[in-house]
């Protein structure tokens, strides 16, 4: 019984700490829909984060700017708006070609997206 309930309490966690990274994003229609506002930027230099857009939804891993983009809401682990100026999101983005050149510029705002 012991062992039963201490399986289960490390699943819990362990289930609860996967969901921490936050690498599964869905693209929502209006700003109050979404966790995160985000604003893709013309140049890298202008970005707090470089992305890179993943193929499939089992390359996610940690808060490094591989990004999978579910279908569905209920998939995702932060619900993201694409803003239309810069001046309202809370992270600039840029999207890169390379999955090597993913990551942090800022470091001050990863915590949007743990």
């Amino acid at each position: 019984m012991v062992n039963t309930n201490i399986i289960s309490v490390f699943g819990f966690f362990l289930f609860v700490a996967s969901g921490c990274y936050a690498q599964k994003v869905f693209a929502v229609q209006y700003a109050n829909q979404a966790d995160v506002r985000v604003f893709v930027a013309t140049y890298p230099n202008q970005a707090d984060l470089k992305v890179y857009n993943l193929k499939y939804q089992n390359q996610t891993d940690i808060n490094n700017g591989n990004w999978f983009f579910t279908n569905y809401a209920n998939q995702a682990d932060k619900k993201i708006y694409f803003a239309d100026y810069p001046n309202q999101a809370d992270v600039k983005i840029y999207f890169i070609s390379y999955k090597n050149q993913a990551g942090w510029v800022n470091n001050a705002k990863k915590h949007y997206f743990y």
